[in-house]
């Protein structure tokens, strides 16, 4: 039997974009607490509430982007997006005061919001539906490559360079990658009867239950994207902890590329379980390494790097699946819909990680923050497997 073609023009010059787009992203995204304790002098929770207007913000957007892709042309909204999220890197550049740099989060938070859920639409649509699990596995994998080294190099140009040079090198990948963007030859969207205004068209109620357990897991997720160069430094790692990123990045890679073809043969709720118990373990030993540090100064520098690898393992091997599984509980026209609240769930979580993260951290230590992301990853693994799996069972349309 021959497979329906995958590697496309189309396909090619999106994936390249969405890496450009991430790695632009990721550059700056370690680098972000040191930047408002370092220039702006804020405390740690003020650095969440800083950082959480960016999410916020993207959340706030999603559902609109999805009515607004699923009602019109999907690929000029895609573009636009993508044209201003690259342009606010220049207004880091300038900007000289903490309410400006607030201001142009809260802006960047708002076109994040709509480039992916525009991309992540767009990509499915020039894909084969037959192999849309693989294909999505390669885009996330795009994603990871641009977390394998942006964060790693963020860090570095830190160690040698002033900000502002962090903000230039990822306006131009984006701006790069927005040129990408421009090649995408996007399928005719056949005409589809308006609906009227209701929840259904912002969000795809038949995945709110999914999104609950995807919100439990983005806590830990995001406490390990904003904090771990901090924790890192708490259990006694001062060098390399950009390897951390580069080890987790690897897990993912290895991971998507098996992971997105099981999908394609069924195995979507098996596949997210697998991974949340891999993760749900690997949250608790990051917890434990506080205390291994007071015992030993090698042993959990070795856990630490090693977790980061089986952490991209495990959330690699649920990202495609918890897509596919959004998507595969909408009909094509609402898919926009159904993306956006597969990312709007990521985002909620994110969003409570930057404020409680931060805060526990000020009040405690980073070690309590990931012990309590652990003890909600159990929360999720089980409801999921007890109400998530069989609503989509019953539920799903392919």
């Amino acid at each position: 039997m021959v497979k329906d073609r995958l590697v496309t023009p189309s396909y090619c010059y999106i994936l390249a974009a969405n890496f450009l787009l991430y790695f632009g992203f990721y550059l700056i995204l370690p680098v972000m607490p040191f930047y408002l304790t370092e220039v702006f002098h804020a405390q740690h929770g003020m650095v969440g509430i800083i950082l959480s207007c960016y999410t916020v913000a993207a959340l706030t957007i999603r559902p609109f982007s999805g009515y607004l892709l699923d009602t019109f042309s999907r690929k000029p909204l895609y573009l636009f997006s993508f044209f201003i999220f690259t342009s606010i890197f220049v207004g880091y550049i300038i900007a000289g005061s903490l309410t400006m740099f607030i201001i142009l989060r809260i802006m960047h938070g708002l076109s994040f919001g709509t480039v992916t859920v525009s991309g992540n639409t767009l990509v499915i649509d020039v894909m084969p539906s037959s192999r849309r699990g693989e294909g999505l596995g390669y885009y996330g994998l795009a994603n990871n490559i641009a977390m394998s080294i942006g964060p790693m190099t963020g860090l570095m140009l830190h160690d040698k360079f002033p900000f502002h040079v962090i903000f230039m090198s990822s306006l131009i990948s984006c701006s790069l990658g927005f040129v990408m963007a421009t090649f995408v030859k996007a399928p005719r969207k056949p005409p589809v009867p308006r609906e009227p205004i209701s929840f259904d068209r912002f969000f795809l109620v038949k995945g709110l239950s999914a999104g609950l357990a995807l919100l439990m897991l983005s806590v830990p997720y995001g406490m390990t994207s904003s904090y771990v160069a901090m924790y890192a430094v708490q259990i006694g790692i001062t060098k390399g902890v950009g390897f951390f990123f580069t080890f987790m990045a690897l897990g993912m890679a290895i991971s998507r590329i098996f992971s997105g073809r099981q999908v394609d043969k069924g195995k979507i709720t098996k596949l997210i379980q697998i991974g949340m118990y891999v993760v749900m373990a690997c949250y608790f030993t990051l917890a434990g390494c506080s205390l291994l540090a007071q015992w030993n100064e090698t042993v959990p520098k070795c856990v630490f790097f090693g977790l980061a690898l089986f952490l991209g393992i495990g959330f690699g091997t649920m990202f495609p699946a918890f897509n596919t599984l959004f998507v595969n509980l909408a009909p094509n026209s609402k898919r926009g819909t159904a993306t956006s609240t597969y990312l709007t769930s990521w985002d909620v979580g994110i969003g409570i990680e930057l404020l409680a993260g931060g805060y526990i951290a000020q009040i405690s230590t980073f070690d309590k923050a990931y012990l309590l992301g652990a003890c909600l990853i159990v929360i999720s693994a089980v409801y999921f497997k007890f109400h998530v799996a069989p609503h989509f069972e019953k539920n799903k349309l392919r």
